[in-house]
């Protein structure tokens, strides 16, 4: 049987940042990103038992971080700026469910991703800047991602997960129209908590 629901995403990120203006690295920075829209999941289930099931799926999702301590490499004045980033992804997830399925249950899988609009956006404090930028298929990020997931399926529809993606956010080797690497020894992992409802019921 089919089912679908949205996600309601809270993302953060471990950052390891080292370059020229981290020599000895970086991991601080790191701010909560709320992302209600727009994030969508659709799932193929199929159950064993009542109490063991499988399911695939196709979602697209809303994902990225915010960086509060970023340093242009190569800049020796150390000004540091606020940075957010986010990706929309085709996600094709694959898990399994154990408990009673029609009530509580526990699951766990993996998906991979596929990038295919990127947006970053600048802050000098809380003062947007004008260089935003929004891209189709760039190479700003790394072209394939993927993860592990788990959550719990609660009575009255209400369900939690969890979301650890094992790639890097970025493509460390990108190099802008300046010549410059802007994403140099930047590596950050993403992972979020998730509240949706009804995400496995028909």
């Amino acid at each position: 049987y089919f089912s679908a629901s949205g996600e309601i995403i809270f993302s953060l990120a471990t950052i390891d940042h080292t370059n020229s203006s981290y020599p000895d690295g970086n991991s601080e920075g790191n701010v909560m990103r709320f992302s209600p829209f727009f994030c969508l999941q659709t799932h193929f289930n199929y159950d064993f038992t009542k109490n063991v099931g499988s399911f695939i799926g196709l979602s697209i999702r809303n994902i990225g971080y915010i960086y509060d301590q970023y340093i242009i490499p190569g800049d020796t004045t150390g000004k540091v700026w606020k940075k957010k980033f986010r990706t929309y992804n085709l996600g094709l997830p694959v898990g399994f469910k154990v408990g009673v399925l029609d009530k509580v249950f526990l699951y766990g899988g993996y998906e991979i991703e596929f990038p295919f609009t990127y947006k970053e956006k600048t802050f000098d404090g809380d003062e947007k800047q004008d260089e935003k930028i929004h891209l189709w298929f760039t190479s700003r990020v790394e072209q394939f991602q993927h993860g592990f997931f788990a959550g719990i399926q609660l009575p009255f529809g209400a369900n939690l997960k969890f979301k650890y993606y094992l790639s890097n956010f970025h493509n460390m080797d990108y190099i802008d129209g300046n010549g410059i690497k802007p994403y140099e020894g930047l590596k950050a992992n993403v992972f979020y908590f998730a509240l949706s409802f009804d995400p496995f019921r028909n």
